[in-house]
């Protein structure tokens, strides 16, 4: 074709700017090939569709770049004003996407991983079309990668970015802590949860290390191995383990005991078990029984709910619907009877005017018992709770709470029933018998005594020197001098040397006698330590709800020995509520639609929902 041949535009309809640079030549009477103007490049086309026209647009930027603005000019939005026409540059910008290793897609992309891995959703979602549609709002320019690309790299890195960043923050810590349990997935595949726990400046840290797959038999030969390969794995000294919380499974305990570690019984766990050996009453299971059937004919019946909706706002009662119990929770159980005494006037209503169901009313003695057991146990419910926290002390509270139990919370009261003094009797004997063993009682004795609200006042006065004795022990060698101090720990400051020899100075007569004078005047290191052990002991406590830890950032200059024991023992948790807290997160992870996530996928994202969020 010539370079001078004349193009003739389209006939017709030209409903598209496109084709502004495109002819025909003049013998094409049908205008079946178009040609480009610019390049004179003739261009296959498929019927009256112009893609093939824009895509080979774009090899001229300049026209392309008109093309596009004449298209957004010619269709505007009905509901909405005229766009304002945009530069040829911003234009350019717009249609352009970021480069894959530009900062703006990088920072795009890692967002999305930690929303993926924090917020427990499968990686599947960067397929959905309403979350690819989400992020094209967001940022016009950016290209969501593919499934892929997180499932074998984004999440793996940033499961080795966290990881190693927690093993530096576990290398910076003298001591920790830890908690453990055992745990089955929905297709019942065990696994073996590992938390960690340790002062940091002082602020109370906590860390899932591990859900680790655990398909051996669960004997406690096997389990105590399996606990010390995590700490191999992540290089952790037993030496720096003060202690292993744990339920009181009968392996789990031979376990601890066959690696010769500390261990502190959870309690949570021993209360659980306390109240279900007061529970052994055939009155009461009568009651709970007659209480879970009235439960079920309500969560099943959308009949009865509605009416029952319909008695409470004619009796003024609270609109509240009725609570099941959870075998494994025992304050499921007293929530579910305080329900039943609240709503019963309207419960038996609805009850009784079905005659299917007049059976299930309560009766005078059924709800005797119920008052009972809730007056006996309602108290109890908080205190399980503020013991399951992680980010505060709690291992200080245990014998304080059992002295509260003994002097008020469980004492007989002169309008308690016969079967209300039975149940706290029974709670209480059995909490004094089990926390009564040598080894729990210097673990908690001591971290008592470390802590500056309670110090000695819930020691036995029998116990207190011993206990202010091991403490002296532990400090000595733990000593903090003013030119050797502790790895990681603030020791009496020095002033900078000089770079610069100082010239000799003619000794003076007094200095023939300086040596002597320090040997008799310098106290030993057991006087110091014991100096300042009775220097804390005989400031005022703080205040029984300040945070301990605060006041140790406070003094820890003033009890520089003493503040570095309170970093070992104050990191224990009272309960292994942290493992459970981990069996949570994994139900949220292995759910009916990832059954099949390998136990090494299950442990990394488990590992990044728990430790992303602190």
């Amino acid at each position: 074709m010539e370079a001078d041949e004349q193009l003739v535009p389209k006939r017709g309809n030209k409903g598209s700017v496109v084709w502004r640079y495109y002819g025909y030549r003049e013998g094409d009477v049908k205008q079946v090939t178009p040609i480009c103007k610019v390049c004179k490049k003739t261009i296959p086309t498929k019927g009256s569709s112009t893609t093939n026209l824009f895509h080979h647009l774009k090899s001229h930027p300049v026209e392309y770049e008109e093309s596009v603005q004449l298209r957004a000019v010619s269709t505007p939005a009905k509901t909405h004003p005229p766009a304002r026409q945009m530069t040829l540059a911003a234009s350019f910008s717009k249609a352009t996407p970021y480069e894959k290793k530009s900062q703006r897609c990088r920072e795009i992309t890692e967002a999305t991983t930690n929303f993926i891995a924090q917020d427990m959703m499968p990686i599947s979602i960067v397929e959905k079309p309403g979350f690819q549609k989400l992020l094209k709002t967001l940022d016009p320019k950016y290209e969501l990668p593919g499934r892929r690309h997180f499932t074998e790299n984004a999440i793996p890195q940033l499961y080795t970015s966290e990881r190693q960043k927690l093993a530096r923050c576990l290398q910076d810590a003298n001591y920790f802590s830890s908690t453990t349990d055992l745990w089955s997935s929905r297709t019942m595949e065990p696994y073996l949860s590992f938390t960690v726990h340790y002062i940091q400046n002082w602020k109370l840290n906590s860390a899932c290390l591990q859900t680790s797959f655990f398909p051996k038999d669960h004997t406690a030969e096997l389990l105590a191995e399996g606990l010390q390969d995590v700490l191999k794995a992540w290089d952790l000294p037993v030496a720096r383990q003060v202690c292993l919380t744990t339920d009181n499974g009968a392996n789990i305990v031979k376990a601890a005991r066959l690696n010769e570690w500390v261990r502190l019984q959870c309690f949570g766990h021993r209360l659980h078990l306390a109240i279900e050996k007061s529970m052994n009453d055939a009155r009461i299971h009568h009651a709970v029984a007659v209480c879970k059937k009235v439960v079920s004919s309500f969560s099943f019946s959308w009949k009865k709910r509605r009416d029952l909706a319909a008695v409470q706002q004619n009796l003024n009662l609270p609109p509240h619907q009725l609570i099941s119990e959870s075998p494994t929770r025992w304050a499921s159980r007293q929530k579910m009877i305080e329900r039943i005494l609240e709503q019963e006037q309207a419960i038996s209503q609805v009850l009784a005017a079905d005659k299917k169901t007049r059976h299930l009313v309560l009766t005078w003695q059924d709800m005797d018992v119920l008052e009972s057991i809730n007056k006996a146990l309602k108290p109890l419910v908080e205190f399980t709770d503020a013991l399951s926290g992680e980010g505060y002390v709690t291992v200080s509270f245990v014998k304080p709470v059992l002295h509260l139990f003994h002097s008020s919370i469980l004492a007989d009261q002169e309008d308690d029933t016969a079967l209300t003094k039975s149940i706290r009797g029974t709670i209480m004997d059995y909490l004094r018998e089990k926390f009564d063993d040598a080894a729990t009682n210097d673990l908690l004795d001591m971290a008592g005594l470390l802590d500056p609200r309670f110090k000695t006042a819930y020691i036995d006065e029998d116990r207190v020197e011993v206990i202010k004795s091991r403490a002296i022990e532990e400090m000595q060698s733990l000593f903090v001098t003013a030119t050797v101090g502790q790895p990681g720990e603030p020791s009496v400051a020095e002033p900078h040397a000089s770079t610069e020899p100082e010239p000799p100075k003619k000794k003076t007569l007094g200095s023939f006698f300086k040596k002597a004078r320090a040997s008799s005047t310098t106290p030993s290191s057991k006087d110091q330590l014991t100096a300042e052990l009775s220097t804390y002991l005989q400031i005022v406590d703080a205040d029984s709800e300040s945070d301990p830890l605060l006041w140790w950032k406070d003094h820890d200059q003033m009890f520089p020995n003493l503040s570095n024991l309170a970093k070992k023992y104050l990191c224990v948790p009272a309960t292994s509520s942290p493992s459970e807290r981990v069996f949570s997160t994994s139900g949220n992870v292995v759910t009916c639609h990832r059954a099949s996530l390998k136990p090494e996928v299950v442990d990394r994202l488990v590992f990044l929902a728990q430790n992303l969020k602190k």
